[in-house]
């Protein structure tokens, strides 16, 4: 499946595309879906290969939800990186 058929991942590179359509959520529990799968076994070659690029682009996807929040938490945090008591 490719992102033109899965509106889930709206750029191929979500890092620097536009704002992905799925949530971390929705993506993380796909990709652990798929490695449930993988997992699993008894799938051919050729399923195995698209349950793997799959997990991939999840993996990538979940990655820049946390980034973002990492992004967010550091534009939050107070000048200097310290704590004020």
């Amino acid at each position: 499946m490719t992102s033109a058929e899965n509106p889930a991942t709206s750029a191929e590179n979500p890092a620097t595309g536009p704002e992905p359509t799925t949530t971390y959520e929705q993506a993380r529990e796909e990709l652990a879906d798929v490695v449930r799968r993988l997992e699993t076994g008894g799938l051919t070659l050729e399923e195995s290969l698209a349950l793997w690029e799959r997990g991939e682009e999840l993996a990538t996807l979940c990655q820049h939800w946390l980034d973002r929040a990492r992004e967010r938490l550091a534009a939050a945090a107070p000048p200097g990186g310290a704590e004020q008591a």
